[in-house]
Formats: structure tokens, sequence, C-alpha cells
């Protein structure tokens, strides 16, 4: 047995929502070095192409679609255009998400003036998106000859354990969570070849929270010291740090693993603070 049997994913087309963030580009970079097929969706089309022109010039065949995973149609033509130019779907990485400004209570607020829009759109990118992204790509999955395919969701250490102020998130990848065993109970049941496992990141540094966690001259906010205070590795995560993960769950050496969450968080869920 070879690395590269265990490992590889040599052939696999591999279709990554929320591609053109940090974490999304970083996991998409990881499975093309693999040897995947890459089919980058996001929102953002110039960030999406920069994604796609990096992979292209590292060698990886990939290629860009602009979309929403709140768009079922949107999502679905995307799915007949991939399988027109791979063949197949073998692997469904639902990266995109993350929290929406609104959402977070301010310290100042009371919990009763939570914005109820926005706690919705949160659960909304997070969660929903996540199951409609399944639904639309789940029957080119359904239909892949591969005898192993798998779905990769993201939760959050707000899934696990409270984090103030954004509770909306927290309930939302809580939901992820819930979603993940039950999608893999389902489709193991059904005898279909399809694992569903999940990453739970640990505090990660991106655009939409960097305010929260790093002050302008990139020293951490206080809250950003609490953080690492509790995280025994004593640092924030970094994009590269998920991508080894991610490609073992899509990969044969994962080929008995199904409705699982692995944290990837410096040892953050482990540690009491005591």
């Amino acid at each position: 047995m070879t690395l590269d049997a265990l490992f590889g994913l040599d052939g696999r087309v591999a279709v990554v929502t929320g591609a053109s963030g940090a974490i999304g580009s970083a996991i998409a970079r990881g499975l093309g070095v693999a040897g995947a097929r890459v089919a980058l969706l996001a929102r953002r089309e110039e960030p999406l192409g920069a994604v796609a022109r990096e992979l292209a010039d590292a060698g990886v065949d990939a290629a860009a679609w602009t979309a929403d995973v709140s768009d079922a149609d949107r999502l679905a033509a995307v799915r007949d255009e991939v399988v027109a130019r791979w063949g197949s779907v073998d692997l469904l990485l639902n990266l995109a998400g993350g929290n929406v400004p609104a959402a977070t209570l301010p310290d100042d607020a009371s919990l009763f003036d939570l914005d109820l829009g926005a706690f919705r759109e949160v659960v909304e990118l997070n969660l929903t998106g996540a199951v409609v992204a399944t639904a639309a790509f789940g029957p080119a999955l359904a239909a892949s000859p591969r005898d192993d395919r798998a779905i990769v969701n993201v939760s959050s250490m707000a899934a696990l354990r409270a984090i103030s102020r954004v509770g909306g998130y927290g309930a939302a990848k809580a939901g992820i969570e819930s979603l993940t065993r039950w999608l893999a109970v389902e489709l193991g049941r059904r005898r279909l070849p399809i694992r569903v496992n999940a990453v739970a990141p640990g505090f990660f540094v991106g655009d939409q929270n960097r305010a929260l966690l790093l002050q302008q001259d990139g020293t951490p906010t206080e809250r950003g010291r609490t953080i690492v205070e509790h995280t025994p590795l004593a640092r924030l995560g970094e994009p590269a740090d998920l991508v080894s993960t991610v490609v073992w769950l899509c990969s044969p050496g994962a080929r008995f693993v199904t409705g699982v969450v692995v944290p990837v968080d410096g040892g953050f869920s482990a540690f009491s603070g005591v």
C-alpha cells in the first residue's frame, strides 16, 4: 500500500463552494495537489478568478463558476456543466459560510435586541446553504461510478461551546454537525458509498473576523489574546492547517470514516481553561 493509494485523489472531481475565501482557496489548492480536478464556486467573481488562475499556473485542472449557495437553480446548472466537462462529481466540499456582521451582538446590547433578519441570514448561509448545495450536487455524487465518494462540511468551535456575541453563527454550525451525522447515517443505510464528515476549525483569521481578533498593527485584540490563552498550541490557525485533514477525509485512507466532526483547533476544544 502506497501513500498515493491511501491519500491520492487522482481522477476525482471535487466541487468546492466558498472557494474564493482564505480557507476555501487553501483547501482547493490542497485537493488539486493531491490530484483532483477542482470546480471552484463562489459569489465573488474577481477573487474566484484569481484562485482559478493560481491553480492553473500550478498545473491543477480547475475551472470557476460564480454561484450563490442559496440559488438551487444556479447550482443545478453548474452541476450539469461540471459533469459535462469532467464526467462526474466525486467530492463535495461545503465550505461557503461565515458570520454576518449584523448578527454579531455588540457587548453593550441587550440579548433581546438581536437582529432577527441577520440571525436568519447567518443560518441561511451556513446551514441552509450546505443543504441546498448537497441537494444540487447529490444526484451527480450518487451517479458517480467511483466506489468511494465524500462530502465534507465545515463546523466551528462555536458549535460545541458557546462563544460570546455570535449566537446565530454557533446555532448554524451546531446544525451543520447534526446534518453531517444525519446525512452519513441515511446514505449509509441506503448503501450509497458517499461518506459525510466535517471539520471544526479553531480560530482562523479571515476578512470577516479580522477586526475582532487583530488590531491594525497585527497584534491580538483582547478577544484574540483570550483565544490564544485558551489554545494549548498558543496561536491562531492558518488556512494551510486544515488542508491535510480535509484531503484525508476525501481520500481512500478514510474509506471507513463517516459521520464524524474532526477538530482542527490547536487543542482549544480539549482545554478546560484550568
